[in-house]
This record gives structure tokens, C-alpha cells and sequence, in this order.
């Protein structure tokens, strides 16, 4: 006689992979754009835009003069980015500088692939104007040290 109870379906059950998702907000990829024009000579940001970003003048999804978009399906992102430079400074080599160091920040702080820098002189400014704008972008972000 056979028992039908013996007979025990040893079939491992098939577990769906594990799917593994960040999210990394707009302001994240702003807050690293700003820090890092900030250590680049000769350009200052477009005016409001750290100052107000740091103390919540701004809306909390954008800092004025840096858009970013991200595309999911390929891990990567584009940025725009409005910069004042001082007279003097030669425009062709302060962009490739600009693209260079933020790519190179962007990538290395969030592992996403940088498609697009895209960067917009939107002033000439005298180097005395560049100096105040400086300045007063530096004692606003030694308030936040959260970056």
C-alpha cells in the first residue's frame, strides 16, 4: 500500500528579488551645487540664492538658480545653474571648470551619472560686487554646517 502523506514536495519556493530603490530630493543635489560653487573663484551665486535657501525664504523644493532633473530609468540627472562672473574672468575656462567640479561632486556623492551641466552666466559683476557676494554667501553658510 502506498501513503500519499509520505510523499513530501521538497520544491523550494522562488522568492521575487529584492528591489532596492533611493530617493535623493532636489534640495540634496542643490545643497552639494551650492557648496561646491562656493569653492570656485571668480563667479558668486545668483543673488538670494544661499542666503534665503539657509534661512527658509526660499520654498523648500528649490534654491533660485539651480534646477535639477532626475531620470530614474538610466540613474542619472541633469543641472542648471545660474552663476554672477566677476569682469576678467575668462568665461570658456571658468564653465569647463564649473562642469568639471560639479559633475565630479555630483558623482561621487551620489553615485548618479551626470548627463547634463548646464551653466548660465546671468551677470558680470565687478570684483569688489564679487567680494561682498562672497562674503556675505560665506557667513551664511557657516550657519548651516548641516551640508
Amino acid at each position: 500500500m502506498h501513503n500519499p502523506l509520505k510523499q513530501i514536495d521538497t520544491k523550494e519556493v522562488e522568492l521575487p528579488e529584492t528591489t532596492y530603490v533611493r530617493d535623493i530630493e532636489t534640495k540634496v543635489f542643490q545643497s552639494i551645487v551650492v557648496q561646491c560653487l562656493l569653492r570656485i573663484d571668480g563667479i558668486a551665486l545668483v543673488e538670494g540664492n544661499l542666503i534665503d535657501s539657509l534661512f527658509g525664504r526660499e520654498p523648500a523644493e528649490r534654491i533660485t538658480g539651480i534646477s535639477v532633473e532626475q531620470e530614474q530609468k538610466n540613474h542619472s540627472i541633469s543641472v542648471k545653474l545660474e552663476v554672477n562672473v566677476a569682469y576678467g574672468v575668462c568665461i570658456p575656462d571658468k564653465a569647463d571648470e564649473i562642469h568639471m567640479k560639479v559633475t565630479q561632486e555630483l558623482s561621487r556623492l551620489t553615485g548618479l551619472h551626470v548627463s547634463l551641466v548646464h551653466v548660465v552666466f546671468k551677470n558680470l559683476i565687478t570684483k569688489t560686487a564679487l567680494m561682498e557676494a562672497v562674503t556675505s554667501d560665506s557667513k551664511a553658510a557657516s550657519y548651516s554646517e548641516e551640508f
